[in-house]
C-alpha cells in the first residue's frame, strides 16, 4: 500500500512538472555579453583613455563652429529635394504569411501574448528587455504580420525577425538609419533635433547625408512628425551664436548700464530678469565686436566658443558649447537649447534654457524682430566651475530664419 502511494506521488509529480512548463512556457531572456571575468580593466583615475584630442575631432566643426559675423544672411530661401528615408540599420526580414482568426488574450506582459502566436508558428521569441507593457486584445485577426504590428505598437516595442533562423527578437530600443535631403542645414537641423531629444551618441556620413542612431518609439515616431513637417510647415530658424568670458580688471561688476551711455537709445530694447542672469534683445547695432570693444575698457575678453544651430520651428534643438570651444574649458559643459517660432511678421519668439551636467542652470522667453539680436549677460563663471572674481559669460544670439522650399513631393519612409 506505502508503495503504491508512493507511486502516485511520483506520477503527480511528474504531471506537476510538465505541465507547469506547458502551460507557463517563458518567452527566452538574452543577457548582454559580460566582459572576460579573468581579464583585468583599469579603473579610475589610472584607466587608460582615449586622448582629449582625438575625441575632439568631429566633422560637424567647418559647418558648425564658423560664423560670418559680417554678412549674415537675414532671411534665406532654400530649395530642396525631400528626400528622407527612415529604415532599420539592422535586418529585418518579412515575418511568414499565414491569417491569424480571433486571437484573444486577457491583460499581460506583450511578450506573453506574443509568446502565444510565435509558438504555433513555430518561431523562437527572444525578449531581450522585457517584461513590457501589459496589453489585452479581443479577437485580432488577420495576417500575421499584421497581429504582431498591433501588439508591439500597442506595447510601443519593436521586432526583429531572421528568417534564416526562424528568431523574432523584441526590444524596446532599435539602431535607425535615417537619410536627409543633401542640405546642409537640414542635416544640422536634424542633427540638433535629435541632441533637444536627448541622442547624443550618432554616427553621421556626410557623403551620402545620412544618421545613424538608437531611438525608442517615442523617437522614432517623432522623426516621423519632423519629416512630415518638412512638407507642411517649412520653416527654420538658425542661431548664430558667439559666447564670451569677461574677467573684470578691478575685481568689481561690470557697469551693464554704461551700454545705455555707450549706445544710442533704442539700441537695446528689452531688457528680462530671470533666475540667474539677464536677456537684453538689441537692435543690430550693437554687434559681438563691439560689444567686446565696450567691455575690453574695463575687462579682459577670452573668447569661449562660436558656431551655430539650427530649430526647426516648434522643434526643440540643442547647441553643445564644447563641441565648438577649447579643451578642457570650463564653459564647454554648457549646452543651449531653443525653441523657436515664427509669426507670419517675421517676428521669431524663442524659448532658451542653459544647461551643464549638472542640470538646469536658467531659462528665457524672447521675442525679437527679424534683423535684432540678444544677449544674455549676468552668468557667473562660478556655474562653470571658474574662480575668478566677479567674471562672467556672456552668451550672443543673432536668429536668422530660412524658408525651405520643396523641389519634389515624394517622401519615403521605410519602417
Amino acid at each position: 500500500m506505502k508503495h503504491a502511494v508512493q507511486q502516485i506521488l511520483f506520477f503527480c509529480s511528474l504531471i506537476l512538472l510538465f505541465g507547469c512548463q506547458y502551460f507557463k512556457k517563458e518567452p527566452e531572456v538574452v543577457l548582454p555579453p559580460q566582459y572576460d571575468a579573468d581579464a583585468v580593466y583599469p579603473m579610475g583615475e589610472s584607466a587608460i583613455r582615449t586622448p582629449d584630442g582625438a575625441n575632439a575631432l568631429d566633422l560637424e566643426t567647418p559647418l558648425r563652429c564658423n560664423v560670418n559675423w559680417e554678412t549674415q544672411q537675414m532671411l534665406l530661401t532654400l530649395p530642396f529635394n525631400n528626400s528622407f528615408k527612415l529604415v532599420r540599420a539592422s535586418r529585418n526580414d518579412p515575418l511568414p504569411r499565414f491569417e491569424v482568426t480571433g486571437f484573444t488574450f486577457e491583460t499581460q506582459p506583450a511578450e506573453q501574448a506574443l509568446l502565444q502566436l510565435t509558438d504555433e508558428a513555430g518561431i523562437k521569441l527572444v525578449a531581450k528587455d522585457a517584461p513590457y507593457e501589459s496589453i489585452s486584445g479581443d479577437n485580432l485577426r488577420g495576417e500575421f504580420a499584421d497581429v504582431v504590428d498591433m501588439i508591439t505598437q500597442a506595447a510601443e516595442i519593436f521586432y526583429t525577425y531572421n528568417a534564416e533562423n526562424k528568431v523574432m527578437t523584441l526590444s524596446r530600443r532599435v539602431d535607425l538609419l535615417l537619410f536627409t535631403p543633401h542640405s546642409r542645414p537640414i542635416m544640422l537641423a536634424i542633427l540638433d533635433v535629435l541632441r533637444g531629444a536627448g541622442i547624443t551618441d550618432m554616427t553621421t556620413n556626410w557623403a551620402d547625408y545620412s544618421i545613424m542612431f538608437n531611438a525608442d518609439v517615442e523617437v522614432q515616431n517623432n522623426i516621423v512628425n519632423l519629416i512630415e513637417y518638412f512638407k507642411t510647415n517649412p520653416s527654420l530658424v538658425a542661431y548664430d551664436v558667439g559666447i564670451i568670458k569677461i574677467i573684470p580688471n578691478d575685481g568689481c561688476d561690470i557697469e551693464w548700464k554704461n551700454l545705455l551711455d555707450t549706445f544710442d537709445f533704442g539700441t537695446i530694447t528689452t531688457a528680462q530678469t530671470g533666475v540667474i542672469g539677464r536677456v537684453l534683445t538689441t537692435t543690430n547695432e550693437l554687434s559681438l565686436e563691439n560689444l567686446s570693444r565696450f567691455l575690453g575698457r574695463n575687462a579682459r575678453i577670452v573668447p569661449v566658443a562660436e558656431g551655430k544651430f539650427v530649430s526647426p520651428n516648434l522643434w526643440l534643438s540643442r547647441f553643445d558649447v564644447g563641441k565648438c570651444g577649447k579643451m578642457r574649458c570650463a564653459e564647454s559643459d554648457m549646452s543651449i537649447l531653443a525653441k523657436a517660432d515664427v509669426s507670419d511678421d517675421n517676428h521669431i519668439s524663442s524659448e532658451i534654457t542653459l544647461e551643464t551636467t549638472q542640470g538646469q542652470v536658467t531659462r528665457f522667453k524672447v521675442r525679437n524682430k527679424l534683423g535684432e539680436n540678444f544677449m544674455i549677460i549676468g552668468l557667473p563663471n562660478e556655474l562653470f566651475g571658474n574662480e575668478e572674481t566677479r567674471s562672467e559669460t556672456v552668451i550672443f544670439m543673432v536668429p536668422r530664419i530660412i524658408r525651405t522650399m520643396e523641389t519634389t513631393e515624394e517622401i519615403k519612409n521605410n519602417l
